[in-house]
């Protein structure tokens, strides 16, 4: 069966075509069922070669109805071949990121905002056990609020599910502009293959140039194997600190890259916290004989074997250390920093967010000053770095963060989203007849956090 507008299959009524691509066509549809907007997409299936465009669509069926959350389109329905293949999802109001990328250089604020939201999405993708291997402008929209849905999940590679792709393709697959060095070497698990995509965007967000052009082929792709980009900062005026970050994610050897999405974020988010290497005020290039030689190396390429993508993410998170700082936790506050101690020393790469926070229905939201006229917030902020210094951490590995508001738990849960955070450290009071019966900050945490959580507790004295 062909799609077509009218054409009526499992309940499903065609609409108007909304896009029409190489490898699919995009269809408005209806369902009695359904109120929401939706779209079907349908593979397109000519009579000459279409090995790569059935399996990439099987594999978009496999892996997408097996993501959540509101960095990928809800799944609604799906049809097999027996009839005609499709993919219901909802709708994503506006259009691809694509026009925004046409229009670059943009302001370096526009482009670390972008890049935030985009990281945000590719570690939600990656902590689901999926890299997406095909990361482009074209292939992210955006929620009304701003938040990047990724779509098209054709070339994707889901850890815990068959690699079809893999078992019946060899060539490299990808959009060349943005494919990493290891996909073009037959490399489809590791994750740090879209950080590298990540860094070709915000490249061309910052400079309005790709950084490796647009080659055609695998041959003009596997020269980035040996030749390094043309340094942004030679072609825009962007801080040093953003070309550190964009060229880190663009490293050849991914050992040497940005570890996750989570830490690119953590970058752009907090810049003074970059450390910069001689990568950041770099304007030419490497040199001939440097080029001629990493071409010589690379002939028999072949990089160390990626772990799972939940371990690469562990390698290279970022905890959260929830302190409370009132004096009589005082002894807690110890427990908590010798648990960070604990975790740092088997996971050396972590980046370590300190939060505090203030109860804003306690003090009153517009009291800013404790009875002695001391300045609560910058007396909690002086305390908490004091505190999160002496875990002995390089400064830009460390970030300090008082919190306000009527519920603690909630306000640390947030913070754990914004930092895509892979572990939470806290505290928990001594038991008491109100905790039992109204729940206690530390079981909310446990309960909505998006990670893990460990929880400290006093021994109490026997009775």
């Amino acid at each position: 069966m062909r799609p077509g507008e009218g054409l009526e299959i499992d309940g499903f009524t065609l609409g108007e075509c909304l896009h029409k691509g190489g490898f699919a066509t995009i269809w408005r549809v209806t369902h009695p069922d359904h109120t929401e907007p939706m779209v079907m997409k349908v593979p397109t299936i000519l009579d000459g070669y279409d090995g790569p465009t059935i399996v990439g669509f099987e594999v978009e069926q496999m892996i997408l109805p097996r993501l959540s959350g509101p960095h990928v389109p809800r799944v609604i329905g799906t049809g097999d071949f027996r009839v005609m293949p499709y993919l219901v999802t909802e709708q994503i109001p506006g259009r691809s990121l694509h026009a925004l990328f046409e229009t670059a250089p943009r302001p370096v604020a526009e482009v670390v905002a972008i890049g935030r939201r985009i990281a945000a999405a590719v570690h939600d993708l990656h902590r689901q056990h999926v890299i997406h291997l095909d990361l482009k402008p074209g292939n992210l929209m955006q929620r009304e609020d701003g938040t990047v849905v990724c779509i098209d999940f054709g070339l994707a590679r889901h850890e815990q599910l068959p690699d079809l792709l893999a078992e019946e393709f060899a060539a490299p697959m990808g959009t060349f502009p943005y494919v990493a060095p290891e996909q073009i070497l037959g490399c489809r698990d590791d994750l740090r293959s879209d950080v590298f995509a990540l860094g070709a965007m915000l490249y061309q967000l910052a400079t309005g140039t790709l950084p490796f052009g647009d080659p055609q082929g695998v041959r003009g792709a596997r020269r980035r194997l040996w030749r390094d980009p043309v340094p942004p900062r030679a072609l825009a005026e962007i801080p040093d600190w953003l070309q550190e970050i964009i060229l880190h994610a663009l490293e050849v050897d991914p050992a040497d890259r940005i570890g996750s999405a989570a830490q690119l974020l953590f970058d752009l988010e907090n810049p003074e916290k970059v450390p910069l290497s001689a990568r950041a005020t770099r304007q030419a290039p490497d040199g001939w004989w440097t080029v001629r030689r990493r071409k010589w190396r690379m002939r028999n390429a072949a990089f160390a074997p990626p772990e799972g993508t939940l371990r690469q993410i562990g390698d290279a998170p970022v905890l959260i250390a929830a302190v409370d700082l009132s004096p009589e936790m005082e002894p807690l506050s110890e427990r908590i920093l010798q648990s960070m101690r604990d975790l740092l020393a088997v996971r050396p790469e972590a980046r370590v967010a300190c939060v505090n926070v203030i109860r804003t229905h306690r003090i009153g939201i517009d009291e800013t000053t404790d009875a002695a006229g001391n300045h609560i917030h910058v007396g909690r902020l002086v305390a908490l770095k004091a505190w999160g210094e002496r875990l002995g951490l390089p400064e830009a590995r460390l970030t300090f963060t008082v919190l306000e508001g009527p519920d603690p738990a909630a306000e640390i849960i947030g913070h754990a989203r914004r930092v895509m955070a892979g572990h939470i450290v806290m505290g928990a009071r001594g038991s008491s007849t109100t905790r039992r019966f109204l729940g206690s900050v530390s079981a909310q945490v446990v309960a909505e956090a998006p990670c893990d959580v460990t929880v400290v507790r006093l021994r109490q004295p026997a009775v």
